[in-house]
């Protein structure tokens, strides 16, 4: 199936993009990498009257660490992010779900901006981003807003970001200390979306847990930050009994549905095993960052 007829905006500068889309903002989509969009164009279940492409816009592809975070502009690519050294070195959890995203052709053209406004569910960033405690910045006729990734995501493909505003990058916190973390992910086959997918990330004051953060994949209305799990593990030593109390929480607060990826009581012991794994994969990458075994 074509998609329907549109005009095409191609701008130079993100305030000719801002313009442009407030003009129409809800008639209007912005192409970033296009690997949700241009799906959904194609089978008519979008239908705008305006497309604003905005990847001629220069900037929106830093990668770079800068006053306490690291700025990860909204054209990243994710294989961008899975070739990045500085990535690879400080961020394990980026550094392990980028190269899971769907397959070649999606990591190539997808971008991180365009993944998060999306808003799916099933979608690995914002998972990633939950458990780095992200925020989100986005720019409209009022000016920048910088967004919580817990306020951004909001529902099913709902984000808090208004029809004319535009996301322009995604900060994370710099790790402090010794620090691991990991992306585990469950799909049927190459390229799938995720079954069941748990961010993990952890920080260590010697063998203490000074932060600890979790996203769920998959097993609700949007990427679960499971909040009492967190509580559980903050500022408590690190320990099996411990990961498995905190993977029992994390179960919990997932909401699953029986689908043909299988029934809800699988996915929610895939959370609790993958939560545990995961926890033991960023305590030992944490303790071999502080020389210890």
């Amino acid at each position: 199936m074509f998609p329907s007829r549109f005009d095409y905006s191609a701008p130079d500068s993100l305030d000719e993009a801002l313009a442009t889309l407030g003009q129409r903002a809800d008639e209007t989509k912005v192409l970033a990498g296009g690997q949700s969009l241009i799906p959904l164009l194609k089978l008519r279940f979008a239908a705008p009257a305006t497309l604003v492409d905005i990847n001629r816009i220069p900037g929106l592809d830093v990668l770079e660490e800068s006053n306490g975070h690291l700025r990860i502009g909204t054209l990243a690519r994710h294989n961008q992010l899975a070739a990045d050294s500085l990535v690879g070195r400080r961020y394990p959890t980026i550094a392990s779900a980028a190269p899971q995203i769907a397959d070649p052709l999606v990591r190539n053209l997808g971008t991180i901006g365009g993944s998060l406004a999306h808003g799916d569910p099933a979608g690995d960033w914002g998972s990633v981003m939950l458990a780095l405690n992200a925020e989100v910045v986005v720019r409209g006729p009022t000016g920048e807003r910088r967004i919580p990734i817990d306020d951004f995501l909001v529902d099913i493909f709902t984000t808090s970001l208004n029809e004319d505003e535009i996301v322009t990058e995604v900060l994370v916190p710099q790790p402090e200390g010794s620090f691991g973390g990991a992306y585990l992910k469950l799909e049927r086959k190459v390229g799938d979306f995720a079954t069941v997918g748990v961010a993990v990330h952890l920080e260590l004051d010697g063998d203490t847990i000074a932060r600890a953060g979790l996203g769920l994949t998959a097993v609700g209305s949007r990427n679960i930050k499971p909040t009492n799990a967190e509580n559980a593990l903050g500022g408590n030593k690190c320990s099996d009994e411990l990961f498995a109390e905190a993977a029992r929480l994390a179960a919990e607060a997932a909401d699953p549905v029986s689908d043909v990826r299988g029934p809800a009581t699988y996915k929610r012991a895939v959370v609790e095993a993958y939560v545990k794994r995961g926890l033991a994969e960023a305590r030992d990458q944490a303790r071999a960052r502080a020389g210890r075994t």
